[in-house]
């Protein structure tokens, strides 16, 4: 053997090499592309997109690599395997308009489509979906799909997701839905669902969130709740449910964290077994029927952040609760008569909203005095016989956003209230405010301080003359012209 020819190749060697290198690059530029069918697949979902305005789909361009356009993923070699668009909500151009082209079947190996805040897609519910074997993922939420949910959805049994909130779906419930054995999630929110739930979905056992709310469904709510182990989010709040809270909630104890069943029409009494749902984050049971005293196993509702109980029939005495930081309290116009406001509310290092209307609040203001009020956002105490004034509250929050005490015996200068910038509702009707009305009001949204004592001129401003009619002498428009001195 030459041992020179192993150190030193020949340029034959070289050219080998230079060809094989080429090759190897031109066979990683093959597989890098994306497949044929999956181009002309998306290509075809493009060409139903009858407006694009934020250039979501611009990099889609024929001849180039599909795996490496927005919203594209290639987990598997050079095939398409999701699909992810989304609208940003607080931009105006940020949406898709037009229909959900059947050509995307020709993307075989996609397992999640992920359509979501869109806003505009138009048409039914999309039959290419049937022919994807494995679509795992499906979200098309907040756009404006209608027509039925078609009964044969049942054959999607692959599906581990299915979110179609925020359409405008009709119908009802497909029976064969309780053939999706395998979802975790099922949102068919803010629709207009009409009928009952079906039965059957006691058999999604694997279901860890189920939202129904803002439909039209009716008829009481099924008792199948012993059937779900995993459940740990129920949102059916905003229909048209009756009769009463079904026994076998009970069953959702160890898990759930957020149970929503306001504005229904539910009646009888809040279940005691409610105060054993000690992972409990959220309790909506507000706008229903529901009567009785609030159970005192409430107590140990201790990480409890949102509880809204209002716009029922409940009775004294409300209990005594250990809450140790809540965010959100609303018990508004029930038959309580709390007299004072709950000592949790007032050490909640947390709490940014408290609506406490009609609760029978017999206080002066002065005297309460919250450990934290940086980050309320929304504070109403309407309609109870609380006196004194808010000054001293109010101007200790930074980010306020609604501040509602008409009818009450509220007495302080209105000109003292700062207003700050976040404020876009204040109602301070029917007291006993005086001084001038500030000119910063003119930034809010809603204003009423009618029947009061304020005077002077008012700052020029949109509100109409029920905002201020019932002073003792303001003036100026709406209202009359003040009096040249």
């Amino acid at each position: 053997m030459n041992l020179s020819s192993l150190t030193h190749p020949s340029s034959s060697h070289i050219l080998l090499l230079f060809l094989s290198i080429a090759t190897l690059q031109g066979l990683k530029g093959t597989l890098g592309a994306c497949h044929v069918d999956d181009e002309a697949g998306l290509l075809g979902f493009k060409s139903g997109i009858s407006q694009d305005p934020s250039g979501m789909l611009s990099s889609w361009k024929p001849g180039t690599d599909c795996c490496k356009w927005a919203g594209v993923e290639c987990r598997i070699g050079n095939r398409v395997t999701t699909i992810s668009l989304y609208g940003q909500p607080d931009k105006p151009n940020s949406f898709l308009s037009g229909t959900i082209s059947p050509s995307l079947v020709k993307v075989q190996n996609i397992d999640g489509i992920y359509f979501q805040d869109l806003r505009n897609m138009t048409g039914t519910f999309p039959d290419l979906l049937f022919g994807l074997p494995k679509l795992q993922f499906v979200y098309i939420r907040n756009s404006k799909l209608s027509g039925p949910i078609p009964e044969k959805i049942g054959k999607l049994a692959q599906l581990g997701a299915l979110s179609l909130g925020g359409n405008r779906f009709t119908g009802s419930i497909p029976n064969s839905i309780a053939e999706l054995t395998q979802l975790t999630q099922l949102d068919l929110s803010q629709n207009l669902l009409t009928g009952t739930i079906p039965v059957g979905i006691q058999h999604l056992k694997s279901l860890d969130l189920l939202y129904l709310h803002h439909n039209q469904l009716s008829g009481p709510i099924p008792d199948f709740f012993s059937s779900f182990t995993e459940l740990r989010i129920l949102k059916i709040s905003y229909n048209k449910f009756t009769g009463q809270i079904p026994p076998s909630i009970s069953s959702l104890a160890p898990t759930m964290t957020y149970l929503e069943l306001g504005h229904n029409s539910l009646t009888g009494k809040i279940p005691d077994f409610l105060g054993q749902f000690k992972k409990l984050d959220t309790l909506d049971l507000s706008s229903n029927r529901l009567s009785g005293t609030v159970p005192k196993s409430f107590a140990n509702l201790t990480k409890i952040f949102n509880l809204d109980l209002s716009r029922n029939l409940l009775v004294d005495p409300f209990p005594l609760m250990n809450v140790k930081g809540i965010e959100s309290l609303d018990l508004s116009y029930n038959r309580l008569h709390l007299n004072q406001i709950p000592p949790w509310v007032a050490t909640s290092p947390i709490i940014y909203s408290l609506k406490l209307a009609g609760c029978g609040l017999k206080l002066n203001l002065n005297d309460w005095k919250p450990t934290e009020t940086y980050f309320y956002d929304y504070i109403d105490l309407s309609d109870n016989e609380i006196s004194g004034s808010p000054v001293s509250l109010l101007n200790r929050t930074d980010y306020l956003v609604g501040f509602w005490a008409s009818n009450n015996q509220l007495k302080f200068d209105m000109g003292k209230l700062r207003i700050v910038k976040t404020l876009k509702h204040l109602d301070l009707s029917k007291n006993l405010v005086y001084g001038n009305v500030p000119k910063e009001v003119t930034g809010l949204e809603k204003l009423n301080v009618s029947s009061n004592h304020l005077c002077g001129q008012l700052p020029a401003t949109k509100f109409p003359a029920s905002s201020f009619v019932g002073n003792d002498c303001l003036c100026g428009p709406p209202l009359s012209p003040c009096k040249k001195v």
